[in-house]
């Protein structure tokens, strides 16, 4: 049998990751134990979260352990099995790694799929996955938006954001998103459908509340928040009255080497009587099916646009990562292993 290629991490990252922090080794195709199932992974997913994952620090998911493979969710086929549920065969979306070949201990996070139902089997790891699903209960649970609010989000033209933009209008939403650039702002009003765009880059706190002020003069109810920083201190500034913030993500603080800068404005939080709640999709799992098909019947009926960057090979793990925080990525990042 060929040998089992796997992303290591050999070394925490200090600041933005670097390739001495991985090794790529050959290891041997590992066997299941009872229980167990092997998977031959065909994709895996490449989020923000994963670099959290990377620091020896407590979190909502346990760090990564030195030498061991960089773990995310997959989509691959059962090519050994140990377990009543899973036949050798079978596709399934579950937590494994940047491998080749994962032996997994099937949970709650383990699903068998059918590629038959969607067009791209990798649409389970961004729009029927833990992404779109982030957008979805992030955004209709926490968020809570109401026809004719004004929906705030930042990081709007990457994975999540891009799909929390389109929800929000098929409620009934005014919908203002902040991205990096002109060519990711203009992708967010002729792709996804956002009535204002904002480029957040070389602006500071002041300049980005005046431009949200600008796409949004009758305030902002609903805040989906993906960055933090300048950015989350903007948007506090310019709230109404018991406005309130889905915290997703905080990608501007993952790589700082001199601990995070926190927020400054959240007194607007009591000025406001506005609440702000941070929220993990795992939190839904028992929703999951009845979201997916929600989803499902919106891409069928043409009311979301689903994008996804997918770079090919192990050995591009590291490059195509990084894409996540150089911004260059058009849509969910995905890495092509089989």
């Amino acid at each position: 049998m060929s040998a089992n290629k796997r992303f290591l991490l050999v070394r925490r990252p200090n600041g933005l990751p670097v390739k001495e922090d991985f090794s790529l080794v050959n290891g041997e195709i590992p066997v299941p134990g009872d229980g167990q199932i092997v998977v031959r992974n065909h994709y895996a997913s490449l989020d923000p979260a994963i670099r959290g994952r990377m620091d020896d620090k407590p979190s909502y998911a346990e760090p990564i352990a030195l030498g061991a493979v960089v773990g995310t969710s997959t989509v691959g086929v059962v090519v050994a099995s140990r377990h009543g549920n899973f036949a050798e065969g079978q596709w399934v979306r579950c937590i494994g790694g940047i491998e080749d070949y994962s032996l997994v201990t099937p949970n709650m996070f383990t699903f068998a799929i059918d590629p038959d139902e969607v067009s791209s089997v990798t649409h389970y790891l961004s729009v029927l996955g833990p992404v779109g699903l982030t957008a979805y209960f992030g955004l209709l649970n926490v968020g809570k938006p109401k026809s004719g609010e004004t929906v705030l989000v930042s990081g709007a033209a990457g994975a999540v954001g891009s799909l929390v933009g389109q929800i929000a209008k098929i409620q009934g939403c005014r919908t203002v998103g902040i991205a990096g650039g002109a060519k990711k702002c203009q992708r967010l009003l002729d792709d996804y459908g956002y009535d204002a765009a904002i480029d957040y880059r070389n602006k500071d706190i002041a300049a980005i509340k005046a431009a949200i002020d600008a796409a949004a003069p009758q305030g902002v109810d609903v805040v989906f928040e993906n960055i933090g920083g300048d950015i989350l201190d903007a948007a506090l500034l310019s709230i109404n009255q018991g406005a309130r913030i889905a915290l997703c993500g905080l990608i501007s603080e993952y790589n700082k080497v001199d601990g995070d800068r926190g927020c400054r404005n959240l007194w607007q939080l009591i000025v406001k009587c506005a609440s702000i709640q941070g929220f993990l999709v795992r939190q839904y799992i028992d929703q999951f099916p009845q979201g997916a098909a929600v989803m499902a019947e919106w891409i069928r009926a043409g009311k979301l646009r689903v994008d996804e960057h997918i770079d090919e090979g192990i050995d591009n793990a590291l490059p195509a990562f990084l894409r996540l925080f150089e911004g260059s990525n058009e849509g969910k990042m995905i890495l092509k292993i089989a």
